[in-house]
């Protein structure tokens, strides 16, 4: 699964990106367009419980999990009729499970920004628009042969007709279909049509250095928004974050200390943006490593074990699991297992977040 990084041209999209991604390419030119095909990159997921886990396991390396970023070129108004590089941001955003929308919170008068004053609502409007219009063209396109069919009696015809026709009313309302109450069903048709609205959001206030909080204004309309539409919000400052990623251990540990951050702020964006994929972890622990592996939230032990290998779900037997604080509490997996804390759960298990696991098969 993958997310993709999207803005207005300037709002620092790209530097996040690159800083994300621990990029060390040379800084963007400053106007718009300046990312034309979309750069791929692969972050890891900071996940303090690994570092818990290896101080029992001592193993010879940890792995933590990571998650897939696309940064797709900058749009502007008219994309869903083919402005700009319209055409091209839309297919990249279908693409994508997850938007991770950058708004600039931040007056900078060396930055031009294409509209001409800083108002992270009316970016965002921008943005929504555009994926509003462009699933309403697919919903209409959609339409007349579903309706067609179900006129001959077709069930199923029928309930895509009136979801499509009740997703059309709720576009017209300017609302995104990300926020409407759809059953397992309903929400199987949605992702089939690719609905580009239906997709999850994170927004990301970039930030003045002076308000890593994110107490200014510009931030709280958005959080707001973003409460309001079934989206999370992470505060970044972007140009911060990316001179702290190409900073040493020592070097970066002094600059977070002396700007107020436990950790950077990248770390934060990772997690959320794993929870925004709908991800979670479980961990595998032994002498050649600590691993976190990533599985969908609701996965079963067997679909959790086919993440390692296609056998261990084919021939799943059993799943023997206990938690960070057992292991904390107990010092060793024997001694857990001594104390009648190690789980054997099977197939129906539904995996937790932060489960640390054995897969026992046989094929």
């Amino acid at each position: 699964m993958e997310a993709g990084i999207v803005g207005l041209p300037n709002v620092g999209k790209s530097t996040l990106f690159n800083a994300l991604t621990c990029s060390q390419a040379a800084q963007s030119a400053n106007y718009p367009f300046c990312t034309i095909e979309p750069n791929e990159g692969i972050v890891s997921v900071p996940d303090g419980r690994l570092q818990r886990i290896a101080k029992y396991a001592k193993p010879q390396r940890i792995l933590p999990a990571a998650l897939k970023l696309v940064d797709i070129a900058g749009i502007v108004k008219g994309a869903s009729e083919g402005e700009g590089l319209g055409n091209k941001f839309l297919s990249h955003i279908r693409e994508v499970d997850a938007i991770i929308q950058v708004v600039r919170c931040f007056e900078d008068e060396d930055v031009i920004h294409v509209a001409g004053e800083v108002n992270p609502l009316s970016d965002i409007e921008v943005i929504q628009t555009e994926l509003l219009l462009a699933d309403m063209q697919v919903l209409e396109n959609a339409l007349p042969k579903v309706a067609r069919s179900a006129r001959t009696g077709d069930k199923d015809a029928k309930q895509k007709q009136e979801l499509i026709e009740a997703c059309l009313a709720h576009i017209n309302e300017e609302r995104p279909i990300r926020t409407m109450e759809l059953d397992a069903a309903s929400q199987k048709i949605v992702h089939g049509y690719g609905l580009m609205t239906a997709k999850p959001v994170l927004f990301v206030a970039n930030v003045h250095e002076n308000d890593l909080e994110g107490r200014d204004p510009h931030v709280q309309a958005v959080r707001e928004f973003a409460a309001a539409n079934n989206a999370g919000l992470v505060c970044v400052c972007a140009k911060l974050e990316s001179e702290i990623a190409e900073l040493d251990e020592a070097d970066r540990n002094e600059m977070l200390e002396s700007v107020g951050l436990e950790e950077p702020a990248l770390a934060v964006l990772a997690r959320e943006a794993y929870r925004t994929l709908g991800l979670q972890s479980y961990f595998t622990s032994g002498e050649k490593e600590v691993r976190a592996w990533t599985i969908p939230i609701g996965a079963t032990a067997p679909q959790a074990a086919g993440v390692i290998h296609t056998d261990f779900e084919r021939g799943f037997i059993r799943c023997e699991v206990y938690t960070l604080d057992d292991l904390e509490t107990y010092g060793t997996e024997p001694a857990i297992r001594q104390a009648g804390k190690l789980r054997v759960e099977g197939k129906a298990y539904v995996m937790q977040d932060g489960d640390i696991c054995h897969f026992l098969f046989n094929v």
